[in-house]
Parts: structure tokens; sequence; C-alpha cells
């Protein structure tokens, strides 16, 4: 039954796992299998040709594993290769990333947010055109997050580099009054303490894992692929890194997890 099939999830990494957490939250008979694309990570420094290969080889790979829907779980990968992927594959359902602007919208008193992201997010169309449609009468404010990732791959969320490189990008964005941070990469929810260290009690700090989970709940019921199970399996699999993969998954409540390097 299509119903007991999994759940796809892929990115450049380990950031996924921070919508894969929400996602088993709010769905917790579903089962899963996530695609850590560490090899190739960041994407954010890739081209939109080498994005979208990656994303319809990541897309291949968990359609051989029989997944009834693929989550896009990387801002850059949706923002360049959603559109290309939904075409290729027009029978399966796929969920993207895209930066929280219309949450932020609706929250902000000041009327400024800041955007954290990769360039290849910033610079993509799909950005430029919800943040001219939602963003109306509101100033956003872009600030390329160069380094995050790589440090986020290594495991070196505590680091003093890593929170060096967070001081030097979110200053500029305090200096502008933004009272909402959109954090446009699924990387970053990793470096929240951090992050609220440095921008205070004030700031919020929005990210898209909720809606996604949402938004995915939304689907499977609407094509009738919700799992009727009450047992779950969460199968990573990791092209490189697999020791921070582990540390970062290794407290999540699951019923199975395992873990391959391929």
């Amino acid at each position: 039954m299509r119903q007991e099939e999994a759940i796809g999830l892929f990115d450049s990494g380990v950031g996924g796992t921070s919508i894969l957490r929400e996602i088993i939250k709010r769905l917790p008979n579903e089962s899963t299998i996530y695609l850590s694309d560490a090899k190739n990570a960041p994407y954010g420094k890739k081209t939109k040709s080498q994005i979208i290969a990656y994303s319809l080889k990541n897309t291949q790979f968990l359609l051989e594993k029989n997944c009834k829907v693929v989550v896009v779980a990387c801002n850059t990968a949706t923002t360049n290769a959603i559109s290309i992927l939904r075409k290729n594959y027009p029978n399966i359902p796929f969920i993207g990333i895209e930066p929280a602007i219309k949450p932020a919208a609706l929250q902000t008193k000041t009327k400024h947010i800041g955007v954290l992201a990769t360039q290849g997010t910033l610079s993509s169309e799909l950005f430029f055109k919800t943040s001219d449609r939602i963003a109306k009468d509101i100033i956003i404010h872009e600030q390329k997050g160069d380094g995050l990732v790589t440090l986020i791959e290594k495991g070196f969320l505590n680091s003093d580099k890593t929170k060096k490189l967070l001081n030097k990008y979110l200053t500029p964005l305090q200096k502008h009054h933004i009272d909402c941070l959109v954090l446009g990469c699924t990387h970053y929810p990793y470096l929240i303490p951090k992050i609220r260290e440095l921008v205070g009690a004030k700031v919020k700090i929005i990210d898209s894992g909720f809606a996604v989970a949402k938004q995915l709940e939304n689907i499977l019921t609407k094509n009738n692929l919700r799992s009727k199970t009450t047992t779950s399996q969460h199968l990573f699999y990791c092209n490189s890194n697999l020791k921070v993969l582990k540390n970062l998954v290794k407290n999540q409540k699951n019923t199975k997890i395992t873990f391959t390097e391929f």
C-alpha cells in the first residue's frame, strides 16, 4: 500500500534534519528516508545547473526507495530546482522549503525583517518573487551566511569561529532595527542558541520547519497517503560526514533509526 511507503527528504548535508525533526513531531506514524548529500555541500556555492543536477539525482535515489512524496529539505535546492523536479516527476508530490518571509511579515512591528540565507537562495528567481509579492510595505534586509553551512557540516556548532561569523553577519542586520530574523537555510536552526545570544530576546527567530510539516500533512491527507500503521522507521543515507549526521539525530525519539553510508 502506498500509504505505508516512506516520506523522502534530501538536503546538501545535515541541515534538512531540522525539517525532519518537525515532521516526526507532527506525523509520528510516518516512516522517512533522509538523503544527506554532504559530499556536495554547500549547495549555496554551486551554479544553478549543478543544483538542478544534484536535485534530480537525489530525487531519483529516493524514488528508487519507493518514497511516496519528496520533501526538498533545502532552501537553495527548492528555489533553484523544484519547478524542474515537478516537471520531471509529475506524479510525485513535492514539498519545498522557502524562507519564512510571510510569517515574518505578519509579525514585524518595525517593518524591518532580516533574512540570513545562502547566496544560492538569495539570488534565486523564486526568492525574488516571494519577497516582492509578500513584503510590499516591509523592508527586507538580506545577509549571506557564507561559511556557516561548512562549519555545521563539520560539527562546529559551538566553535569560536562559528560565533565570530554569526556576529559578523548579524550585527549589520541589527543596525537596521529588525524585529524578525528569518533563517533561510535548513542548517541554521541548529545555530539558534548562538543566534539568540547575539540578537537578544526581542528579535523573533523564524524558520520553516513547522510550516513544512503542516503542508506535508495537508498533502498526504489530500492524496490519501497518510500512514495507517502505528509503527515507523527512519532511514538515513549519507555520502560523507556520517558521524555529524548521527550526532544531530541521536536524541530524536524514533521507533527505529538506521544509518547507511554510500
